[in-house]
């Protein structure tokens, strides 16, 4: 009897603990330090830019650089990449990604730090981080320039979560998707993270079920790039969302057998990977 009721209190502990303490475990706004006070800009990687604030339909004010190509006539022919950065951090540090898209692929990018990330309001959530997703997409929708443009959405780990929901919901509205590093869930993800929790997963309030949003897409292409070494979010997370996936536009799965869970985007081939897919886009004739 003394057993079960010490095993019921670790177990009342570990919910508690998941429930109380989940969002500060998955969104790291605050990693590295100061990333809550000081956002590089992309005038720094010699990029034009505007910084904008959007307002978002529940009165949360967020940032989002705009990073527009030469003059908008040249604009309009490029395609806009929507990227959304992973669980830490925020969008300067993804700067030099954005560079490789600007310069390399030729695209115009819209990036945003999400509510509580670098200089946005607010305290970030799922519900929370699927709104600004939202509100990102819509200025892109009724910019000027961009709302003729293609649009690809492209997202690095919790990024691509963000990603396969917002697409999974304005397939109509979207050329193509590209997703780095994602998981399948977060319960599902939990027990590889941290395994002493395997059993409260149950608990999460935080989902992103990503394995049940991506079944909705049936039209656009998308492109998984995958770290073979990821240490943080098995490469068979990527596999089986690839496998539940089923569109008409196509899809395609590079594998970068040293990418590490960071270090992937820095992987050969990685940046002509994502140029080869853009040119499919442009030859794709969306019904």
């Amino acid at each position: 009897m003394e057993t079960c009721t010490k095993y019921f209190r670790y177990f009342i502990a570990g919910a508690s603990f998941v429930c109380s303490f989940q969002c500060n475990l998955l969104y790291l706004a605050n990693y590295p330090e100061g990333s809550r006070e000081y956002v590089p800009k992309p005038s720094e990687h010699g990029l034009p830019y505007k910084e904008v604030t959007l307002t978002t339909s529940d009165n949360v004010k967020i940032r989002i650089y705009v990073i527009q190509r030469g003059n908008d006539m040249e604009a309009r022919k490029r395609p806009t990449i929507l990227f959304f950065h992973g669980n830490a951090g925020n969008m300067g540090h993804c700067l030099p990604i954005a560079e490789r898209l600007y310069n390399y692929s030729n695209c115009n990018v819209v990036m945003l730090s999400y509510r509580g990330y670098g200089l946005s309001e607010g305290s970030p959530s799922e519900k929370g981080l699927k709104i600004d997703a939202q509100t990102a997409l819509d200025f892109i929708k009724k910019h000027e320039v961009f709302k003729h443009t293609k649009v690809v959405v492209y997202g690095q780990s919790l990024g691509g979560a963000v990603s396969i929901d917002l697409v999974s919901k304005n397939e109509d509205k979207v050329s193509g998707l590209i997703v780095e590093n994602t998981f399948l869930s977060i319960p599902k993800l939990l027990p590889h993270v941290i395994p002493p929790l395997r059993h409260f997963s149950v608990f999460c309030t935080q989902k992103w079920e990503s394995e049940k949003a991506i079944q909705n897409l049936k039209v656009i292409p998308i492109l998984f790039l995958s770290g073979g070494s990821d240490e943080l979010i098995p490469k068979e997370h990527t596999n089986q969302l690839y496998e539940l996936v089923k569109t008409e536009g196509g899809k395609k799965k590079q594998l970068f057998p040293y990418g590490t869970h960071v270090d992937t985007v820095a992987q050969p081939g990685y940046f002509e990977s994502i140029s080869i897919f853009l040119m499919k886009i442009d030859n794709f004739k969306q019904t």
